[in-house]
């Protein structure tokens, strides 16, 4: 062989291994990735040619997958198509959408629902052998479609969050935000149409298509008491919750010529000591900065964790991350605030609820869930959500402790929570009063649990910037009285 038909001998096997490794690479290694391409116009008739299953609470069809006549073969429709109901349901299952993709339930159950799971492996092979249609899986929400109903109505237009959770299990029995949005105007099987709406949507204050209960992040204000209460508690700080403490009338932030009052500049006491049991009453502020900075960072930050903050909830949806600051950051002055749930303490309402939660589940928390059940096309059960514990919150005596300060808080003579009182009930609640933005009326917060001896019900009630009330907003005399509401829609099913 001369030496030129070697080079080209040489140059072609050269070519031979390139194309063949390209096409390995492409085939096996990107294979997954180029499916999933927004821009593959397969993967969209793939997905949109799947009888996708139904998203379900109780016996209500949240969203559904309808025969069209077109090529993508079905739409998505939410609420049958009432877009009141979907606006109600839409932060629970969120949107498919052939331009803009999908969230919430829509997105985290998408193997099941798209029939695409690693456990319907025997249904997809019968499926292949017998020339039938692929069909998703149900997935069987938590969700109580009257306890939602009654935290859409309670919120009354408002802009805010509810969430109200199962104490003994964590089953998630509601999850409302306001404003809302329509996930059928989303689901148009026209990429300029869908997108369109995506964008307005996006573009709207808030971003309705967030969802707010569990993804965006609050100054949760004299909520978070109960955080350090634990911490005194549980640390040995104090003996019992009628140990008498400094409680100021004003409190000096530690390094500086900032003083912070109480409500009202009320005084907490008229000799400046107070029990953390009468300060959780009317939620004193300067008692609880004072013994912030006394206790110290590391005592809270330490109890915080074991209440969820810090790490995220799953429930499937990843929640945001609700924050108390790295204690190692926290001077004296920051600490004060972040005693009393401001500066750089952040929460979302469901983090809120479950410390509630596990308040009244003995100090137990529990893992947060909204996926009650999942079916195959045959009905057969292929997932069951179980109740899992996450850890001791708290130990059973001092949620005991916590509970007793909790009730009086809401139906004591001065307490401030009395806009949650119930009659024949036993609530255990606390208020909460946030700063917002500079020169915006603050946020609302009450969180509770009821009844208080055996709690069927754990709720967060979230008002942003004082709703269509801008003065004079607390969290007791806004918030309270729409988890009163959530709470006997609870005990009245």
């Amino acid at each position: 062989m001369n030496k030129t038909l070697r080079r080209l001998t040489t140059i072609v096997m050269v070519m031979f291994l390139a194309l063949m490794v390209s096409t390995t690479w492409i085939q096996f290694v990107e294979a997954e990735s180029l499916n999933n391409n927004g821009r593959n116009s397969r993967r969209l008739f793939r997905e949109f040619n799947v009888h996708r299953g139904p998203i379900l609470a109780g016996d209500v069809t949240l969203a559904e997958s309808v025969p069209v006549d077109s090529a993508f073969g079905f739409q998505r429709v939410f609420s049958g198509g009432d877009a009141t109901q979907a606006n109600i349901f839409a932060p629970v299952t969120g949107f498919f959408s052939i331009a803009n993709g999908s969230s919430q339930l829509e997105n985290t159950e998408n193997d099941w629902l798209s029939g695409q799971a690693n456990a319907l492996w025997t249904e997809r092979l019968e499926d292949l052998f017998t020339g039938q249609e692929v069909v998703g899986s149900s997935v069987e929400t938590t969700i109580n479609p009257a306890v939602q109903q009654a935290a859409w109505d309670a919120l009354d237009g408002q802009r805010g969050s509810i969430v109200a959770v199962e104490p003994a299990t964590g089953r998630i029995l509601a999850m409302v935000d306001f404003p809302s949005y329509d996930p059928n105007e989303l689901a148009p099987l026209s990429l300029s149409q869908a997108s369109q709406r995506f964008q307005e949507l996006a573009a709207t204050e808030g971003n309705p298509m967030l969802n707010q209960s569990i993804g965006q992040l609050w100054p949760p204000g004299s909520a978070f008491k109960m955080i350090p209460a634990a911490a005194a508690l549980e640390s040995g700080y104090v003996q019992n919750a009628d140990v008498l403490l400094p409680a100021p009338h004003r409190y000096l932030l530690p390094g500086t010529s900032t003083e912070v009052r109480n409500f009202g500049d009320a005084h907490c006491s008229p000799d400046g000591m107070q029990s953390i049991h009468d300060a959780m009453i009317i939620s004193c502020n300067t008692l609880f900065m004072e013994m912030s900075v006394d206790m110290g960072a590391d005592v809270i930050a330490q109890q915080a964790r074991r209440f969820g903050f810090d790490d995220p909830f799953r429930v499937p949806m990843r929640s945001a991350i609700s924050s108390f600051p790295n204690p190692s950051d926290l001077y004296p002055a920051r600490l004060a605030l972040a005693g009393i749930g401001q500066g750089d303490v952040t929460a979302t309402p469901l983090q809120m609820a479950m410390v509630s939660a596990a308040i009244g589940n003995h100090g137990v928390l529990m893992q947060p869930y909204l996926v009650e059940t999942i079916r195959n096309p045959d009905l057969d059960i292929v997932f069951q959500g179980q109740p899992h514990r996450l850890r001791q919150a708290v130990s059973e005596s001092t949620a005991g402790v916590l509970r007793d300060m909790l009730v009086d808080a809401v139906s004591s003579p001065r307490a401030t929570g009395r806009g949650a009182i119930i009659s024949g009930v036993q609530v255990a609640g606390k208020t909460g009063t946030a700063e917002s933005a500079p020169g915006r009326p603050p946020h609302a917060w009450f969180t509770a649990f009821a009844p208080a001896d055996n709690p069927q019900v754990a709720v967060a009630v979230l008002i942003h910037e004082g709703g269509r009330q801008q003065g004079g907003v607390t969290g007791g005399a806004l918030a309270a009285p729409v988890a009163r509401q959530v709470i006997q829609a609870v005990l009245n099913r």
